[in-house]
């Protein structure tokens, strides 16, 4: 027989200690709701719960997922259109390529002429040298003031015999900011001797790509007549990311070599260097080559790794700048090459857009070398 008075202590133990738990409970709750509260008045804290529910409101994914399993089904019906685009968009800039070499060949004998005129090959005829500039009227007056002047520098010209239009691709290259920031002093004497620079793009049915060659007189430096710079290209969708296809990008380049002559290679330099030999503590002065700052590395580029690895920062830059370069020669040095000169294109070249062909490849290089470009 049970203990009536023991059950009853037990009973009452029992609920004190159910009471303490709902009272801790409580207390527990009470200093959460508390510590909501205080957390809830903090600007901060606040301003960043919102900026987080904003940013979550805003974010395409976002919206994406919420979407029903048929309407994201359609979705995925509609990049697969998308990926079918980017191939004929692929195509329309092959045929764009063939356009170019078509064309480039109805130019050339407008170039072939422009490089007798430049090299004293031929002279223009009265017809040929006709031009009316847009301030004929100051320059009339101008030219009656200083007529004696005229007159003086004409009869110095023919004494001299000038031939063609001197330094006349030098020149170009001392106009162009971008081409000057290459050239050294010991290069100019070498550019001196340029005599034309031509574009060639790839034949039907091969790869696409395009050459720039730069055709030299005879000179002291180098015993090649032409140097070529060759840049690849691709006009096709990545694979992984055929969204991002936007148009041909400049995927590689290939330079030439130099036959330089004894002594006049500007490529390197020769330093001196002391060395302490271990064992006997005698010291020897050492002669060894450097790679040296000239236009002419321009011919020996940085190759892209076929194997898949990436380039460090410095010399994606190099890279970059590299395909930059090409591309300008091949849009805008070549096809404008008197307004260089004149330096009416510089000018130009800050007020007006720039060619579609200039816009989808430099945007296509700045995506293979992102360091370099930022817009």
């Amino acid at each position: 027989m049970v203990d009536t008075g023991t059950q009853m202590a037990d009973n009452s133990k029992a609920e004190d200690t159910a009471s303490d738990s709902v009272d801790a409970a409580k207390n527990a709750s009470d200093k959460k709701e508390k510590l909501a509260d205080q957390v809830m008045q903090n600007p901060q804290v606040l301003a960043a719960l919102q900026e987080r529910l904003d940013n979550t409101a805003l974010t395409p994914s976002s919206y994406i997922e919420t979407l029903p399993k048929a309407v994201k089904r359609r979705i995925d019906a509609l990049k697969q259109l998308q990926v079918k685009c980017a191939h004929i968009e692929a195509k329309f800039y092959e045929e764009v390529h063939d356009l170019e070499r078509k064309y480039a060949a109805l130019y050339q004998p407008l170039f072939d002429k422009r490089r007798e005129f430049i090299n004293g090959e031929a002279e223009p005829t009265d017809a040929e040298s006709e031009w009316h500039s847009e301030n004929e009227e100051e320059e009339k007056l101008a030219g009656d003031l200083k007529n004696a002047v005229v007159i003086e520098e004409k009869a110095e010209a023919e004494e001299t015999n000038v031939k063609g239009i001197p330094d006349f691709w030098f020149t170009i290259f001392r106009n162009v900011d971008m081409l000057s920031e290459l050239v050294q002093e010991y290069d100019e004497p070498i550019l001196k001797h340029l005599q034309d620079i031509k574009v060639k793009f790839s034949e039907p049915g091969q790869p696409m790509s395009f050459s720039l060659e730069f055709h030299f007189g005879p000179n002291d430096y180098f015993s090649n007549t032409v140097l070529t710079k060759t840049y690849k290209m691709k006009s096709e969708p990545d694979k992984t990311d055929p969204f991002s296809f936007e148009g041909p990008e400049i995927v590689d380049c290939e330079g030439c070599t130099i036959d330089w002559k004894k002594g006049k290679n500007v490529t390197v330099k020769t330093i001196k260097k002391k060395q302490k030999h271990k064992g006997r503590g005698t010291v020897r002065t050492i002669t060894k080559q450097v790679p040296n700052d000239s236009f002419f590395n321009f011919f020996n580029p940085i190759k892209v790794s076929g194997d898949g690895e990436s380039l460090d920062e410095d010399s994606e830059f190099t890279l970059a700048a590299d395909f930059e370069i090409g591309h300008f020669f091949r849009e805008r040095i070549v096809p404008r090459a008197v307004l260089y000169f004149t330096g009416e294109a510089i000018e130009d070249d800050d007020n007006v857009c720039m060619p579609i062909s200039i816009l989808f490849i430099s945007h296509h290089v700045s995506r293979s070398c992102p360091s370099y470009f930022s817009d």
